[in-house]
């Protein structure tokens, strides 16, 4: 689609990489920094999907440069600057092999584990006679491992550690650094009327420093439900209106798509992509609580480049 930026083929000064993940182009700077771009690419299923959407990746990076603002407190987390509303550049930092994942409530691919029998959750226990959408006790943490490629996998905390992905004394860290962003995110939510329902987080590591990086409580990373309107959906056995990507997901699986072999992504229409760009910035204005300003879009690939290369010579 016109002036959705899907692809980046960039050429910095002091570039020593580039990698290009399913939705983020990452350049590496000299041995100490990384420009990551929030590219307007969608993924499901852990696909890419093929068209883009317009401005999701100015809605992505400028919702998540809000929250590490509003969680440094917490935990150290690898931003510097955001030169460009579509760009983050923040510290290099050796990524832990594991992702993260908090669910206060049991929905999305934990509901669809647990409705197909499974009561062990990531080596967690469930009760029996739980509902879809049904808020836990207290949140649970559901580890995954972190795939360079293809379907990321549930792990269990027991099976870290004994693997040696991460150390005992290191995964309490980030179990604990993840219950207190978790706490943050949904007092954050409620104060605008939402429920920050489950999300993830990445940690690096640093100079034998534990950083909070990559994007947190975006659309593409966390589940929102309306505070208001999740008692009586939920009693009556209702879907939830969600402010999160399970739409795009749940729309794929009805045109029959779940990343399985031989499925074939159905068609997305201009019309379809726009109206899940609407989407996106509804979220935007409901979790920020601003107007979204949408950036110049007339030559986006054009328009990075200075705005990054400017950074970069100011920086030196």
């Amino acid at each position: 689609m016109k002036n959705t930026l899907v692809k980046t083929n960039f050429h910095f000064t002091g570039q020593t990489n580039v990698y290009h993940g399913k939705v983020r182009d990452v350049y590496s700077i000299g041995q100490d920094l990384l420009v990551m771009i929030a590219t307007d690419r969608i993924s499901a299923f852990d696909v890419v999907l093929p068209q883009g959407i317009p401005y999701k990746g100015q809605v992505l990076n400028q919702i998540a440069s809000k929250f590490l603002d509003a969680t440094e407190d917490i935990v150290p987390n690898w931003k510097l600057a955001t030169p460009d509303p579509m760009v983050t550049v923040g510290l290099r930092c050796e990524p832990y092999k594991v992702e993260m994942v908090i669910r206060g409530y049991l929905t999305g691919s934990a509901w669809r584990e647990y409705k197909a029998g499974a009561r062990t959750l990531c080596g967690v226990q469930l009760p029996d006679g739980m509902k879809e959408n049904q808020k836990f006790p207290t949140p649970i943490i559901t580890p995954t491992t972190k795939a360079d490629e293809g379907h990321d996998e549930n792990i269990s905390k027991e099976e870290i550690i004994a693997q040696g992905l991460v150390s005992k004394k290191e995964y309490e860290e980030l179990e604990k650094y993840t219950y207190a962003l978790f706490q943050r995110g949904t007092e954050m939510a409620a104060e605008k009327n939402l429920i920050l329902v489950d999300t993830k987080y990445e940690f690096g590591k640093k100079d034998g420093r534990i950083y909070l990086i990559d994007e947190i409580h975006t659309p593409d990373s966390s589940r929102y439900f309306y505070a208001n309107a999740y008692q009586d959906l939920f009693e009556k056995g209702e879907e939830q209106k969600q402010l999160s990507k399970e739409f795009v997901r749940k729309w794929l699986m009805e045109n029959g798509f779940q990343g399985k072999e031989g499925q074939q992504v159905p068609e997305m229409t201009e019309e379809y992509c726009n109206s899940v760009s609407e989407r996106y910035i509804e979220l935007y204005e409901k979790i920020v609580g601003e107007k979204f300003i949408k950036a110049d879009s007339s030559d986006v690939a054009e328009r990075i480049d200075e705005n990054i290369s400017k950074y970069l010579k100011k920086r030196g």
